[in-house]
């Protein structure tokens, strides 16, 4: 304890001001918000199973939110979001749909499908995954299956051989992907997604900027941060021909019985996910890429994780409106575009049957306003594979609600059984039209949408880096000055992680081989003893740790590793907030 420089009573849990709570508005206020992002932004440039914006229109004057606006923090009652702005009336001519398109896409849309086969139509609500980094060959599947889109997952992505990413070739590639679309007369883009959302899910590393685990957004407490992270994460996928990007997760995470989500989530405050979401869903879409809110009916509450097995939530109808739904309800308000269907069975809706393919949770998603397009999360994931094998669950989740069914394990199979059950009368033809048409719609919309020059590769580093900042978080030790002497050890992590702290410590004025302990510790590793134990993902391993200074990272980027030096070396307070709380430590601790 002798390095210590003294300890602050102010370690602990402090109460925020609430601000007061408004409504998000529809449609409108979302585009004016991303509209104005657009104008300040003309000069810029889960593990998975795989191996590894804004409208046109009159724009509005309506500011962006500002990078220290303040998400409110969860008080006593555990209320409190941002209020949006309000937004002028749509143009003349033009009809609000509920969501980012207007009638004019709808219409076009309509028209378009009308004339589609049914072969067409089963295409354009397909979005699947496939190996290697040949992307020729997923053009070639993408032509002769008349496919929506597709996602490229990590071992698609081209890498040099120090293992960085060829971004020439991922942007020629994609190219290919967008070329094949068109084969057939389409004028609307593909949908070319990825899963990027920060921390452990992120497909495309560097030259890329790495972001730190969205829990950071949720420690750092700001809206405005959020949305600056968004749209810059988002640019730099832009950049490469990307459109969509299967981020946010709104999930509300339970702390450590939630096996899945952890750091993925922003928070286990249902109004601070809520807020922090839609801003950062907002910032992609000022950035041009489509955003997908995760994953509906909420993840964070099931102790299974859907990539294996099937959860199932316990909880009531209305026990989920009071917390885990009221991020999508958020976002549902706002105008987002899409949100995703999680494999997760809710019995008070259907029983023993996932969300994704359930006929009533798309039912719940309707009613709550929803217009835009439901997407599934992975069809070859374990919690539908296992029940539902081969290409069996395509139709069941068309028929269901689904408009766009991601990754199914075979995409020609999972054609072929489309057609089947639509020229069958198994599924209604009508159900299809209306998914293609919501697809096409949204492209369409996509494809007019003004967006601002892409972001260069890596040029989000400095604001990863505020990020981190911004979110680190003591819950024992001193509150200012160093925590630590001129030297120290370091011990735990992956070597990865502790090549990084060094070159960060010496940054900082620390050197390496002498002192008190700093021990890294990962998600789901046992209590780590030593004088200052970072936790690098989830907080949750702090809670059984007995060491006099406990820190949380939220990341392990090299940024977030900066942000922890000036903090252990007394050159920069730490400013974070527990987003949830951690064993004996309650939500809202920090210095």
């Amino acid at each position: 304890m002798a390095w210590f420089q003294g300890r602050s009573d102010s370690a602990h849990n402090k109460t925020h001001k609430k601000r007061s709570r408004k409504a998000f508005s529809t449609t409108a206020a979302t585009l004016a918000v991303t509209a104005a992002m657009l104008a300040s932004t003309a000069c810029t440039g889960v593990p998975s199973p795989s191996a590894s914006g804004t409208p046109a229109g009159t724009p509005s004057a309506t500011p962006s939110p500002s990078p220290s606006e303040s998400v409110t923090r969860p008080g006593p009652d555990g209320t409190g979001s941002p209020a949006v702005p309000e937004s002028p009336a749509p143009a003349p001519g033009e009809r609000e749909l509920g969501w980012g398109p207007q009638q004019r896409d709808e219409d076009a849309a309509r028209a378009a499908v009308a004339k589609m086969s049914i072969e067409q139509k089963a295409g354009q609500i397909l979005m699947p995954f496939f190996t290697g980094t040949d992307l020729a060959a997923q053009a070639a599947a993408i032509e002769r299956l008349h496919l929506g889109g597709s996602i490229v997952m990590g071992d698609n992505v081209p890498l040099f051989a120090d293992g960085t990413v060829d971004t020439a070739a991922m942007a020629a590639g994609i190219g290919h992907l967008h070329k094949a679309a068109k084969a057939d007369g389409r004028t609307w883009p593909a949908v070319i997604g990825v899963d990027q959302e920060g921390g452990v899910v992120a497909r495309l590393r560097a030259p890329l900027t790495e972001w730190p685990a969205p829990m950071s957004y949720g420690a750092a407490g700001s809206v405005g941060l959020a949305t600056e992270g968004g749209k810059a994460m988002a640019s730099e996928l832009a950049g490469l021909g990307f459109t969509a990007d299967f981020a946010p997760a709104t999930d509300v995470t339970a702390g450590p019985q939630d096996p899945t989500i952890g750091a993925r989530a922003m928070s286990g405050n249902a109004d601070a996910a809520a807020s922090l979401g839609v801003g950062f869903a907002q910032g992609m879409l000022a950035a041009g890429l489509l955003p997908s809110v995760k994953h509906f009916p909420g993840h964070g509450s099931v102790v299974v994780d859907s990539h294996e097995n099937m959860p199932v939530q316990a909880a009531t109808v209305a026990e989920l409106r009071a917390k885990d739904w009221k991020p999508f309800q958020a976002a549902i308000d706002s105008g987002l575009p899409v949100i995703m269907m999680g494999h997760i069975s809710v019995p008070a809706m259907e029983p023993g049957v996932p969300a994704s393919l359930s006929k009533p949770s798309y039912a719940a998603l309707r009613g709550m306003g929803f217009k835009g397009v439901a997407v599934t999360d992975a069809l070859n994931m374990g919690a539908v594979q296992k029940q539902y094998p081969g290409d069996s669950a395509a139709p069941l989740a068309l028929a269901a609600g689904a408009d766009l069914l991601l990754m199914p394990g075979n995409v020609a199979a999972a054609h072929s059984a489309l057609v089947r059950a639509v020229t069958t009368g198994a599924v209604p033809a009508s159900r299809l039209n209306e998914a293609a048409q919501r697809v096409v719609t949204m492209m369409m919309w996509r494809a007019r949408t003004p967006v601002p020059p892409a972001a260069a590769p890596g040029s989000g580093s400095a604001l990863s880096q505020r990020v981190s900042a911004a979110a680190v978080t003591v819950l024992a030790g001193p509150c200012h000055g160093p925590m630590v002497p001129g030297s120290v050890r370091v011990a735990g992590g992956s070597e990865q992680d502790r090549a990084r702290f060094a070159q960060a410590a010496r940054a900082a004025g620390i050197t390496i081989g002498a002192g008190p302990l700093v021990t890294l510790i990962g998600f789901g590793g046992p209590p780590a003893t030593g004088d200052v134990v970072v936790a690098l993902d989830a907080p949750w391993p702090l809670a059984g740790s007995a060491a006099p200074a406990k820190v949380a990272l939220y990341g392990r980027s090299q940024e977030a590793f900066n942000a922890l030096a000036a903090v252990l070396a007394g050159k920069a307070p730490a400013t974070g907030k527990l987003p949830a709380a951690v064993g004996p430590y309650a939500s809202g601790s920090g210095c």
